[in-house]
Formats: C-alpha cells, sequence, structure tokens
C-alpha cells in the first residue's frame, strides 16, 4: 500500500504532542487566570492552590488532595507520610518512568521490582504476592500510559497482609477502574501535571489525594518543611509547594479535560479502525481496553516487530513517535546495586523491545491519523 495522503507533507504540521494547538483554544482563559494571579501578588500555596485541590477532590472523589510541586514529589510525600526508610521495601514495576522507583530509592527504601502484564503493560497481581516479605512497607502499581492496573487483585493481596497501596497515577488523571476514578483506591494516589500529561500546566506540579484527614495533614506538614506553624518544625520535610501561577492554569484547563479524553478515547477508537481497514491486525497490536475500565490515553502505545526500523520509517515519512521505554528500570545503571541481569523480568524486557507511541493528542486530525497508519502500512509492505 502507498500513503495517497503523503505523510511526507505532514512534516512540519504533525508533532507528537501539540500543546500550541491546545493553548490556542484557552489562551484567553488562561491569560485571564494568569493575570487574576498576578494582581493577587500570592504565588506560593493560598486561594487558587485550595480551589484547585477542591476541584481535583471533587474530580476523584477523594476527601483530600495535596498539590505539590512535581509528580515525583507527590510520591516521594506520600512515601516519607508512611515512614517508608531505609530497610524497608516497596513493590513496583520496572517498566516505567524512573519517578515510580527512584521516589523509593529517594527515601532510602529498596525497589523491590516484579514483572508486568502483558497486555496492559501494568504490574501482574500474581507476581505481587510472591515478591512480599517481612520488609514490604507499601506496593505502588503504576496506571502505565492511563491504563488502571487491577486494583482489584492488588487491593485483596495487599489487604489480607495490611499492606498500603499506593497509586501512581501520574499519567492517568481522568482513568477509571470499574467505575472509580484512579487515585481514590488505594491509601493515597499520586499525580503529575507535567505539561505533557493529560491535565498539563506549565512546568511542574503535582498532586496526592487520599481519604485518610491524618495523612492529609501529614503530607501537609511534609510539602512545607514538616511545620504546622512558622519556624516550629514537627518532623524533617521538604520544600514541595504548588505555585498559584500553576493551580489557575490548571483550574482552566480541568474544566477542558473531559472533553479531551473523549477526543483521545475517539482517537484510539479511530487508530484501531484504520488498522483494520489497512489489515494491520497481524502486524500491529493496539493497546488494550477493557469495557469495566475507563482509558486515559495519555499515551497511545501499539506493539510491533522490527520497533526500531519501523520508528526509523515512521520518521522518515514525516511521523512523529516516542518509545516508552526503551530499557526497563532494572537493567538501568541507577539500579545497578540491586544486582539485576537481563532476563529477570522478561515481559518487561520484551516489552521495551516492542512498544512505540503513536500521536493521540486531542487536536489530532483524522487526515494525521490515516497519514500515520498508512505509513506503517508502507513499512509491512516494504
Amino acid at each position: 500500500m502507498t500513503n495517497a495522503l503523503s505523510a511526507g507533507s505532514l512534516r512540519k504540521a504533525m508533532p507528537f504532542l501539540d500543546l500550541k494547538a491546545q493553548f490556542a483554544d484557552i489562551r484567553q482563559e488562561v491569560l485571564d487566570a494568569m493575570t487574576r494571579t498576578l494582581e493577587s501578588q500570592h504565588f506560593i500555596l493560598g486561594p487558587e492552590v485550595e480551589a484547585f485541590e477542591k476541584e481535583v477532590r471533587v474530580l476523584i472523589g477523594s476527601s483530600h488532595a495535596i498539590g505539590c510541586a512535581s509528580g515525583s514529589d507527590a510520591l516521594i510525600l506520600a512515601l516519607l507520610a508512611l515512614d517508608v526508610g531505609r530497610g524497608d521495601e516497596v513493590i513496583t514495576t520496572p517498566f516505567t518512568f524512573i519517578a515510580s522507583a527512584g521516589s523509593i530509592a529517594r527515601v532510602g527504601a529498596k525497589p523491590v521490582f516484579v514483572d508486568i502484564d502483558p497486555q496492559s503493560y501494568n504490574l501482574d497481581p500474581c507476581a505481587i504476592e510472591k515478591a512480599i516479605t517481612p520488609r514490604t512497607k507499601a506496593i505502588m502499581p503504576v496506571h502505565l500510559f492511563g491504563l488502571a492496573a487491577e486494583m482489584k487483585e492488588i487491593e485483596a493481596i495487599a489487604s489480607d497482609r495490611r499492606i498500603p497501596v499506593l497509586e501512581d497515577a501520574a499519567q492517568a488523571i481522568g482513568a477509571r477502574y470499574e467505575g472509580r476514578a484512579v487515585g481514590s483506591i488505594g491509601l493515597m494516589g499520586c499525580f503529575s501535571f507535567f505539561p505533557s500529561k493529560n491535565l498539563g500546566g506549565a512546568g511542574d506540579g503535582g498532586m496526592v489525594t487520599t481519604n485518610d484527614a491524618d495523612l492529609a495533614d501529614r503530607l501537609r506538614v511534609l510539602r512545607v518543611h514538616g511545620a504546622h506553624r512558622k519556624y516550629e518544625y514537627e518532623m524533617l520535610g521538604m520544600n514541595s509547594r504548588l505555585d498559584a501561577l500553576q493551580a489557575a492554569i490548571l483550574r482552566v484547563k480541568l474544566r477542558y479535560l473531559e472533553r479531551w479524553a473523549n477526543a483521545r478515547r475517539n482517537n484510539a477508537d479511530r487508530y484501531r479502525e484504520l488498522f483494520r481497514e489497512f489489515r494491520l491486525d497481524s502486524v500491529v497490536t493496539s493497546p488494550i481496553a477493557p469495557a469495566r475500565l475507563t482509558h486515559a490515553y495519555n499515551q497511545f502505545t501499539i506493539r510491533v516487530n522490527e520497533r526500531d526500523a519501523m520508528r526509523e520509517h515512521l520518521q522518515s515519512r514525516g511521523i512523529p513517535t516516542e518509545i516508552y521505554y526503551p530499557k526497563p528500570l532494572h537493567l538501568q545503571r541507577a539500579f545497578s546495586y540491586l544486582g539485576h541481569k537481563p532476563g529477570d523480568f522478561p515481559v518487561s524486557e520484551a516489552a521495551s523491545s516492542e512498544v512505540i507511541s503513536l500521536p493521540i493528542y486531542p487536536e489530532l486530525t483524522e487526515e494525521q491519523q490515516r497519514a500515520v497508519v498508512a505509513a506503517i502500512a508502507d513499512f509491512d509492505t516494504e
């Protein structure tokens, strides 16, 4: 098959993520929010952050939401709130961004990796149970690419052993597991507002959600150096506050989140239709979308043979792609002290060599998607 739409003509028009197109639609609202904040001269925490926290509580269905400086800090704060530290273990996945396991190491604990399910790319609950030891202080599932992990099974395993579950929902705001919003299922949920996220700011930002009032109070203290009152330090905390400008921008974007999420889901469905139209179902493995889960599609990640060659081919046609993630964490130099070797987590390693993410942003057009799929079909016939 050849690409009648000429993917080459789209080289400059199709970024992997078009934040400029998103901004164009909400430009005046964002500028008004920024002006309001600048005129208030209240930049750290304060009314804008409190209002945003309340709006996130409503979205997630949690009793508390605590803003912080980044998604990475959200994970660290959640671990600190549970007193996770040296000698403790936290179970998580090696197939994710480094912040997941990095936060565990940063508080002095040991990341204990377990392998993933080959279809969802999320933690395999069966593997979790085998990894639990007397030192296990928490379980950290990651809702990768916007698809919820198997929380019912994970929660059952954790509950039997009274182990808290910390949801890494950095990529999954708006995702649901059997009707429940991610971030409301475990003891705490951690979100990122990095610009590339479905709800992204104009810089870094994060949030921890919980239904536990005591933990919420502890989190609020930890994010301001461990002080309830100025210069009265109850514990060693950190400086991790969400600033008011970010909150003001995020409040504008939050009003559009569901619309953008629906557009992402529509684009995902269109990719699947186009794969069928171009007879690529035997070539491309699409992300799963179980009816009982609501996928947020922070990424649309497919699986193919000859991934690197295909990516080079798509790049030559002006089609942008990304690889999340080319090397699992257990094989990263930063975690070499854990003593892992190739073959320890074969499902994660196989995924790292075969996954490739396609543009999925809300403003993506049908013509652009058709060009993407036609280029994949060209590779299949070369």
